[in-house]
């Protein structure tokens, strides 16, 4: 691993950063917030912060993107933006404003007033598992072992950090989130002009760039397979079951500012995935191969950039990821406060539910990075066991073409799902590399499971109004 020249000055501008979230979180105090407020800041989110908490939002993955764009180029587009906008855009047109003229504020909510309190239940435990915050403390911990030279234990940074963003966010509530979000997604976009503009001094232009790179990069489909691009177009089917999206949408000011704004929201994404894909590629040019392609982002700052502009971009790749991180944490927080410990402890104020429970889910995703110290499997675990079961319930209690009867929400929520951790269970067992198994990924029979379910219920008795 090269070592980091941080200086004092990166590290001022590190602090000011964290400072300037504390200042923006505590606008508002404790006390003093229902429960709609607390949640979704009223439902009354205007335009350009829909954007700007959507954007920054999405992107808690950023390290993943460059591991992939500094060794397959422009597929990264094609696999980890093309799908995400097409299902994007279906959901504007199709859900968004259905979801904010419904009365749930939260996923299990609309799932427990559309199939009964056990389906809504059940769809919570999926929530909080799809959306836990254990990838992104895990990156956070090594981008802050990565600025202090390689020294300490990863997860002392990452605990400190995830302990940080407990505390105001459990203060502030969405509200915080948004705030603070505003300030993520402008750095987001300033530090990776920034690492391209000093690139483009040693290496030349992007039109240079790209022609320099090998044939493989300019392939849209990077050598990969028909089949293994379209598992990606099936893993994009996250977008109609994330709790951030559906939070934003249930948040908006009124149905067709939730719409317009996942529009803008995809035309920000396209331009920020062209920046960060010829960043991936100025780093392979730069620095060239790597043992540790997934820091390549880090290492060509730390290459590249000069002091105090070096700290500005950390504090890029730390805002990219704590706006993810920020957002699932609360999302998990309450749905275990307000969706599930709710209805054991009926008189408990649901914000203060919430509040217990954002600590309790960075307590978990600690303990979950200690046991998986990966953030690629952490996705795929997570993602191939939780979505098949979740997929059709939600689009059922928004779109009559998807809803089922209660007793097929629930088999669909459980089976579909059991399958999925079954099938990923008896891979890991047979001791393959992917955790295949009979030479299939643990997504795509736990997706046939609540398919069938649909075609039987919609067979033996139709969908239930």
């Amino acid at each position: 691993m090269p070592v980091i020249s941080f200086t004092g000055f990166d590290w001022l501008f590190v602090v000011a950063y964290f400072a300037f979230l504390m200042i923006l979180a505590f606008r508002k105090g404790w006390h003093d917030q229902n429960e709609e407020m607390f949640l979704l800041s009223g439902r009354k989110m205007t335009l350009p912060a829909f954007v700007a908490t959507l954007v920054s939002t999405w992107y808690g993955g950023i390290l993943g993107v460059g591991e992939y764009s500094s060794q397959y180029g422009i597929s990264m587009i094609l696999l980890f933006g093309v799908p995400f906008y097409f299902f994007s855009v279906i959901y504007a047109f199709f859900l968004a404003d259905k979801i904010r003229n419904h009365s749930a504020l939260t996923i299990p909510e609309a799932v427990g007033s559309a199939y009964g309190p056990g389906a809504g239940r059940l769809s919570a435990i999926g929530v909080f598992i799809l959306v836990s915050p254990a990838p992104y403390i895990l990156m956070l911990g090594l981008i802050f072992q990565f600025m202090t030279g390689g020294e300490g234990n990863f997860l002392v940074y990452a605990t400190v950090v995830a302990l940080f963003s407990v505390a105001y966010v459990s203060f502030s509530g969405f509200s915080a989130v948004v705030r603070t979000d505003e300030l993520q997604v402008t750095l987001m976009f300033g530090g990776f002009l920034l690492l391209i503009w000093y690139a483009w001094g040693i290496s030349g232009s992007p039109v240079e760039v790209w022609n320099s790179v090998p044939e493989t990069f300019r392939d849209v489909s990077g050598g990969q397979t028909t089949q293994y691009i379209l598992v990606w177009f099936f893993i994009a089917l996250w977008t109609f079951v994330d709790p951030s999206f559906h939070q934003r949408s249930a948040a908006a000011r009124n149905g067709k500012t939730a719409k317009r704004g996942i529009l803008i929201s995809i035309l920000f994404w396209i331009v920020f995935d062209f920046l960060t894909l010829f960043s991936g590629m100025y780093g392979f040019l730069i620095l060239g191969a790597m043992d540790n392609p997934v820091m390549v982002y880090p290492y060509l700052a730390n290459e590249i950039l000069p002091a105090g502009i070096k700290g500005l971009f950390f504090i890029t790749l730390i805002a990219t990821i704590m706006s993810t991180m920020d957002s699932y944490l609360f999302i998990s927080g309450q749905t275990l406060g307000r969706d599930l410990l709710k209805g054991w402890l009926p008189r408990a104020d649901p914000v203060y539910l919430t509040r217990l429970g954002i600590l309790i889910a960075a307590v978990l995703g600690i303990l979950l990075v200690i046991v998986y110290p990966s953030v690629i499997d952490l996705w795929y675990v997570i993602g191939s066991v939780m979505i098949p079961g979740l997929l059709i319930p939600v689009l059922g209690v928004y779109l009559p073409a998807f809803r089922v009867r209660k007793l097929s929400a629930v088999l669909i929520l459980t089976v579909a799902s059991g399958v999925s951790l079954a099938w990923l269970v008896a891979g890991t067992l047979h001791g393959d590399a992917d955790v295949t198994f009979l030479g299939m990924e643990p997504f795509y029979p736990g997706l046939l499971v609540s398919f069938l379910i649909f075609v039987t219920d919609r067979a033996v008795g139709g969908s239930e109004k």
